[in-house]
């Protein structure tokens, strides 16, 4: 496995098990009797009974060049965990057991599916092709101290269909998932029938896969037209690289990454590591016992957060990254952070005085200030474009592709800029200068609809 697949895998995972647990991890907390939150590909009728999620997860992607596709579809499959007390030769179904200083309780836990499908010649995707994706069902015993483990599976079944069609010069490729299994009305059976975490990780050789969140100008009309129905698609492995691509149904950005800081996963649909680790470290002996008598995920939680060394929890309390950090590899952003130094568009803090000073606030005018984007300089009053990138949350996806009148200029004292801006076709275009709240976005996120462009000495 590459390097580039490693990094790839270890986002598949998070993405895989967020929500798997919710501390306090203990099974008598209420959270953890209904821990499926993301990717749940339920049975058919599941959702309309409200019994369980949609059949159906689905994506479309576009890719440059003809290729070869290969997809690999991952998700979790629900396995019962019954345990069952010694008799004298009878075992009696109990909600835990216990034995010296160890314990287990009936519990649901999971097992990790993985199905390669491909590689596919692109051209050889019309007509759709739809694939079985099926997972047996099983049973397994496991004896224990004063008694055993019954662990049950049932059987998972879906398709795999994937069809190609052409958009402009690109492959438009649609994929979807669909949960084939029996219709149920019971509520566990439902959930014991899910595809649960469901994502794909897909690779191209010979291509490349097409940003949505940034696409080049030639693919703005394609990728708009795409259509995606609970998950979207981003470009995986490192910053630059186009052959991997992670079908996620949790927002991420393109090239997501683990923080270096998280020394292990927490499981937690909010995950926040320093909390939730300071959070076990309060639990009493008995609730750390309950917790580990979950899943073996917990116990390795509660063991981790008992051995933490002060130097690995200090390092969960975050570190201050360099804003420009990473951009040096890119010789067009050193050569504009170089322009804008030189053109004196942004105003320097006078050497010696601290970013808490208030004389450093009179060095700043957000009102006059400016930047350069693309040799343009955009201040208050200019008009832009928004193309909101990879720092894009969900909300400023919303914007993409509108025009926007910029109100001011900011910096903060990390050295990042920022742009303020009013969509112009917001119903309430007027109102956010009457009580001063704007959107914002970096320099490198909006395209100059003005035309001046200003040279190192500020003439036009």
């Amino acid at each position: 496995m590459t390097p580039t697949w490693d990094r790839a895998r270890a986002i598949a995972d998070a993405v895989l098990y967020e929500g798997y647990l919710l501390y306090p991890y203990r099974a008598t907390s209420a959270k953890n009797q209904s821990r499926w939150q993301f990717g749940v590909v339920g049975p058919p009728g599941a959702s309309d009974a409200g019994i369980g999620e949609d059949d159906c997860l689905a994506a479309q992607f576009l890719i440059d060049g003809d290729s070869e596709l290969t997809l690999i579809v991952r998700f979790l499959q629900l396995q019962h965990r019954n345990a069952e007390r010694d008799m004298g030769g009878r075992f009696e179904p109990v909600d835990e057991l216990t034995s010296g200083l160890k314990s287990w309780v009936t519990w649901d836990e999971a097992v990790e599916c993985e199905l390669s499908f491909g590689p596919f010649d692109v051209a050889d995707l019309t007509p759709p092709r739809t694939l079985e994706v099926k997972v047996p069902d099983g049973r397994d015993t496991e004896d224990v101290d004063g008694g055993r483990l019954i662990r049950t599976r049932a059987a998972i079944t879906a398709e795999l269909t994937i069809a190609v069609q052409q958009d402009d010069s690109f492959n438009k490729v649609s994929v979807s998932v669909n949960n084939t299994g029996p219709a149920t009305t019971d509520k566990d059976a439902a959930i014991a029938t899910s595809l649960i975490g469901t994502h794909i990780i897909a690779e191209v050789v010979g291509g490349e896969f097409i940003s949505l969140l940034d696409p080049p100008e030639s693919a703005a009309g394609p990728v708009s037209r795409l259509v995606q129905h609970r998950c979207f698609p981003v470009l995986a492995g490192r910053p630059g690289e186009h052959d991997l691509l992670l079908i996620s149904p949790i927002i991420l950005y393109d090239h997501p990454e683990i923080a270096e800081q998280s020394d292990g996963a927490l499981y937690d649909s909010t995950e926040i590591d320093e909390i939730l680790t300071l959070r076990v470290m309060t639990m009493t002996d008995e609730e750390k016992a309950q917790a580990r008598a979950t899943d073996p995920l917990a116990a390795a939680i509660i063991d981790r957060c008992d051995s933490m060394s002060p130097e690995a929890m200090q390092q969960l309390h975050g570190i201050l990254r360099n804003p420009h950090a990473g951009q040096t590899d890119n010789p067009r952003h050193d050569e504009l952070d170089e322009q804008m130094r030189t053109a004196g568009l942004i105003p320097e803090i006078p050497e010696g005085v601290d970013w808490w000073d208030p004389v450093a606030d009179t060095a700043v005018r957000p009102d006059l200030d400016a930047v350069l984007v693309n040799g343009v300089r955009v201040a208050a009053g200019s008009r832009v474009r928004l193309r909101p990138c990879r720092r894009a949350d969900a909300q400023d996806i919303f914007f993409a592709g509108k025009t926007a009148r910029v109100t001011s200029v900011h910096e903060d004292v990390d050295g990042q800029q920022y742009v303020g801006v009013i969509v112009e076709d917001d119903p309430d275009f007027e109102m956010p200068d009457s009580y001063g709240r704007y959107l914002y976005f970096a320099p490198d996120e909006v395209e100059p609809l003005d035309s001046q462009v200003v040279s190192p000495d500020r003439s036009s």
